[in-house]
């Protein structure tokens, strides 16, 4: 597609959104009124829609269904006291989007087609935006291959479909998590660095055992040692030890996360020390021992920061500072939520205005 983006907007008869508390809904399982859908095949992306949102019928032969040629991104919405709806740094979802096409071998999303279709999306079902404290519109741009075929190759046809639903906090209490070093998350050469939806698949079945002893989630561990710590669930993990924030740099195993960036860029703001390394899980537990681990906290899209407060490994847990104490992620976290919720300056021009 080239210059100006036709949109066809087919609007729903009815809006359901009278029908929900928009404040107060389970994560990730009340859908909006519409969806955008764009079509590829032939080299070309062409029918570009937004259309009420609905079930879409597929053949039980569709490629990915059998070879997971399938990616995605998660992005928010968020709706200031003016009513006002802007969108967190959606450039960073783009082209990290792109990134993941490009390694599962998938075409590449123009910008004008993204982005064109995301913004008259969100304008369409502004109502669904939540406009309480913690409330915000989770938004789910995805493509998955779709020719009608169970040979191994690539697709020659795709859909670009974005979806969106209302959501509030992704963890409402502080979690525990279990050290993973028996299952690994993704390995070197692999496709950890994107957001492939089989990266979660795999993830799944040791996240069930982890619960299954009383733990929310884990803490993945390098595939080649397992002596270094790598993401915390689907979120990125952030120890503060000391007067330091560390993270382990971004790899081809580790998600370049665009909570970290923010994190990051707004710990080096406040003249923080910060370290973008491996962290292992000796230095950690010293630290544990010594008295100097202060934090520990993941961060991620879904659940911007979410409080670890207890870390299993080698059968024994380990207690962490109470979140009262921690004053570098809770700052961090009404930070990020002021600037979404226009309530604080956004220096580094993170928001953009949907309407």
């Amino acid at each position: 597609m080239t210059g100006t983006l036709n949109i066809d907007i087919q609007k729903t008869k009815k809006s359901r959104v009278s029908e929900q508390d928009i404040n107060d809904v389970p994560f990730g399982k009340c859908f909006s009124d519409h969806m955008f859908v764009a079509e590829y095949a032939d080299g070309k992306w062409t029918k570009a829609q937004i259309m009420p949102y609905e079930d879409v019928p597929m053949s039980y032969g569709t490629s990915v269904f059998h070879y997971g040629q399938a990616i995605f991104e998660g992005m928010k919405a968020y709706k200031n006291e003016q009513g006002e709806v802007s969108l967190f740094r959606p450039l960073e979802n783009f082209k990290r989007f792109n990134i993941s096409a490009q390694r599962m071998a998938m075409p590449d999303v123009p910008e004008e087609l993204f982005m064109a279709g995301l913004m008259d999306l969100i304008r369409l079902d502004s109502a669904w935006v939540p406009a309480s404290e913690t409330g915000s519109l989770y938004i789910r741009p995805f493509m998955i291959s779709t020719d009608e075929a169970i040979g191994v190759k690539i697709s020659d046809s795709y859909k670009f479909v974005i979806i969106t639903c209302p959501a509030g906090k992704y963890y409402s209490d502080p979690i525990r998590v279990l050290v993973e070093t028996n299952f690994y998350r993704a390995v070197k050469g692999g496709v950890g660095y994107v957001k492939a939806a089989g990266n979660y698949g795999r993830s799944l079945y040791p996240t069930k055992l982890a619960q299954q002893k009383g733990y929310q989630q884990v803490i993945w561990t390098d595939s080649e040692t397992s002596s270094y710590f790598e993401e915390s669930g689907t979120m990125n993990v952030m120890f503060v030890i000391g007067d330091k924030l560390l993270t382990p740099a971004v790899s081809d195993t580790i998600l370049d996360g665009v909570t970290r960036k923010s994190v990051l860029a707004l710990a080096r703001d406040w003249g923080m020390t910060v370290e973008e390394r491996k962290v292992s899980i000796k230095e950690v537990f010293e630290a544990i021992d010594k008295g100097n681990l202060k934090e520990v906290f993941g961060c991620g899209t879904a659940a911007t920061i979410a409080h670890i407060v207890g870390i299993g490994y080698n059968g024994k847990d380990y207690d962490l500072p109470p979140v009262a104490d921690r004053k570098f992620s809770t700052k961090v976290d009404e930070t990020l939520r002021n600037i979404r919720k226009g309530k604080a300056e956004d220096k580094f021009n993170w928001m953009m205005k949907v309407m």
